[in-house]
Order: C-alpha cells, then structure tokens, then sequence
C-alpha cells in the first residue's frame, strides 16, 4: 500500500489519468491525498470532481480557494471570474451530489505525523488547533443555513489570528489562512495585497515571510503537504512539501509518495497565464 500526495489539479483531469497510470495506482490498496483546487481555470473540473468522489475511502482531499469558489458561485455568493471554467459543473445533472459531497471536504487533514491544508496554517496554530478549527468550518458549511455562512466568507479582513474572534469573522480567518494565505508579517498576520503578494518567495511582501518560515510556527512538529502556490512550485524540506507544480500552467503535475518522499512528476499541456504575479 502507497500513500500518495498530489499538487493543485484545477480541472487538468488528462495529466492526471497519466499520472496515476504512470503510478499503477490501485485504489484497492493505495491512497491519494489532493491538496485542494480540484477545480477551476483548467478544461475538465467536471470529470476532476466525479473522478476523485468515486474513489471513496481510496482519496482524502481537503477544500482549496476554488473549490470554495465554486461553492459560492452555485449559491450566488462572490464574483464570476473571466478565467472560470466552472459552467459544465453548473449545469451537470449531478451538481448538487458533487456539490454536497465538496462541503462536506475538510480543510485540514491530518494523519499521523502528517498534516494537508491547500495553503497554510497560521504560526499560532498548533495541529490540534488547527483540526479543530478546521471541524468548525465544516460545521458551517454543512448546517441547514450554510448560505448565511458563504455569505459572510470572503473577504481578507481580519488577517490575524486570535482566541477571541467569533461568528463570521473567526471563520473567515480560518478559511483566508487554510486556503489563501502565503505570506505573513514578523507579527504573523496575512498578507494578501501588497505587491509580490502572488510571486515567489524572493519577490514577496516586504518584512514579510513565507507562512511556512514564520517565527516559531507551532505546527512545524508535523510534516505538512500544502499546494496553492505554483510561483513556490515543487519545495521540501524536513517538515513540508509543497506541491503546486504548476500543471495548469505547463509545468507538471506532482506526485509524492508519503512512504519514502520519491516524487514522481507528469508534464502537462495545459498553458494558461498566471495571474498576479509581480
């Protein structure tokens, strides 16, 4: 049995079937872990979705920014985007099956040693903190009045972290971080609009950081598998792996396997532009 962590797909559904030849995955004795951002900018999110739900227990995903994106587009929450490829999900006959089983997604796993979240988790979390915060969001997006919830989710403000924070604004912060952040202050608050916001590490923020090289980050006991950050692309070190190889854009899509760390890579066609880098 292989466990096996797979970057950003965003609806690159082809670099993927030949990944997973490449691998001969067996999903009755393997597993595969998506760091989120099944869907979206890329050409076949429909079959992403249907692909990764029908492998049941063979799959563990966490939600990513445009796994939410779609989420609220379906319940006319946020703005369309003129890159969304999101139109053959809307419209297919089992939307709302695909719809309710990616709120149903965590946006924190953790197993073990290892913990997944599509961006990061912010310094003053520690694992267990961060899993139950993640529970909380869950919690929201699966109550009878979620839509109050979507509705109050987006936006970057607050951008740091306390215990006192409640109601929308706790949540908010837990989804911006778990799924959009990249850079945090000395003061360990998010980053997200000043220039290189978007870019690589040594075109970041100024006096500002990686999430990941923050000051005494209390989750850095674990080995966390992240994406989100194709301008970051394929980088280890002991307690990380950060996946967004940047498939969407024609680079590769990225494969771990969590047993020994061999990474397996598959090109891809796709060559959208990115957006926001600086």
């Amino acid at each position: 049995m292989a466990t096996y962590a797979i970057g950003d797909l965003q609806g690159c559904y082809d670099p993927l079937a030949r990944l997973l030849d490449y691998l001969d995955f067996d999903p009755a004795a393997d597993c595969l872990w998506f760091v989120g951002d099944l869907v979206n900018r890329g050409p076949q999110s429909l079959e992403v979705l249907r692909f990764v739900r029908s492998l049941e227990d063979a799959a563990v995903t966490v939600l990513g920014n445009h796994d939410l994106h779609l989420i609220m587009q379906a319940a006319g929450h946020g703005k369309a985007n003129k890159e969304d490829t999101l139109t053959a999900i809307l419209a297919a006959k089992d939307c709302d099956e695909l719809l309710y089983w990616l709120r149903g997604l965590p946006l924190f796993h953790v197993q073990g040693n290892w913990g997944m979240v599509h961006a990061g988790l912010l310094p003053a979390w520690d694992v267990a903190q961060a899993q139950a915060l993640s529970d909380e969001v869950s919690a929201a997006l699966l109550a009878p009045d979620y839509l109050k919830f979507l509705a109050n989710m987006w936006g970057s403000e607050p951008n740091a972290w306390s215990d006192d924070l409640a109601g929308w604004d706790r949540l908010r912060v837990v989804v911006n971080a778990m799924t959009r952040m990249r850079f945090v202050t000395s003061a360990g608050a998010m980053e997200f609009r000043a220039p290189g916001a978007k870019g690589p590490p040594e075109r970041g923020p100024k006096d500002c950081v990686p999430w990941f090289d923050a000051s005494g980050r209390r989750s850095a006991d674990h080995q966390i598998v992240c994406g989100h950050w194709s301008a970051l692309g394929l980088y280890q070190t002991d307690n990380l792996l950060a996946l967004d190889s940047g498939c969407l854009w024609g680079g590769q899509l990225t494969a771990v396997r969590l047993e020994d760390r061999r990474i397996f890579q598959m090109p891809c066609g796709q060559a959208a532009r990115p957006s926001g880098w600086e």
